[in-house]
């Protein structure tokens, strides 16, 4: 299984566009060898290197498993998101203080659809993942602040 995005490569900066200091909408992104157990997906964009905990930008769940391409500024129909570390449901992009810092968008497949609601936390969602992960695989992307 692989997620890359058309927009940046893997381990390279990120376009500004997808961060606080353009229009903060998310990036464009590809997805291939989904394993052909997988029910669904779930998405995780979390940043390791913030100062006091790892911040999280986006979670998302229920994507389809025939998703190829989440399109820059959507979320594929019926996919559901969760609440990040600003305290908004949806995305949130870059926007660290000081320094590079990464962006790992994580890809799960899973062997169930998730019951969670709308705007529910990373630790639910990890919690419904649990023993349902039949594939993992994950993309980098690189931000420093101007």
């Amino acid at each position: 299984m692989e997620i890359s995005s058309p927009a940046f490569e893997h381990n390279m900066l990120m376009p500004s566009k997808y961060t606080c200091d353009g229009i903060n909408i998310s990036p464009p992104l590809k997805i291939s060898g989904v394993p052909s157990g997988a029910v669904s997906l779930a998405l995780i964009m979390d940043d390791p290197d913030a100062a006091m905990k790892t911040w999280l930008h986006w979670t998302a769940w229920n994507i389809g498993p025939s998703t190829a391409i989440i399109e820059e500024n959507s979320l594929p129909a019926n996919a559901i998101e969760g609440k990040t570390s600003f305290g908004d449901t949806g995305y949130g992009g870059p926007c660290p203080p000081s320094g590079t810092h990464r962006y790992f968008f994580k890809l799960y497949a899973l062997d169930c659809m998730l019951d969670l609601k709308y705007g529910a936390g990373l630790r639910e969602l990890e919690k419904s993942m649990e023993d349902h992960i039949i594939g993992k695989t994950e993309f980098i992307g690189l931000y420093k602040r101007k």
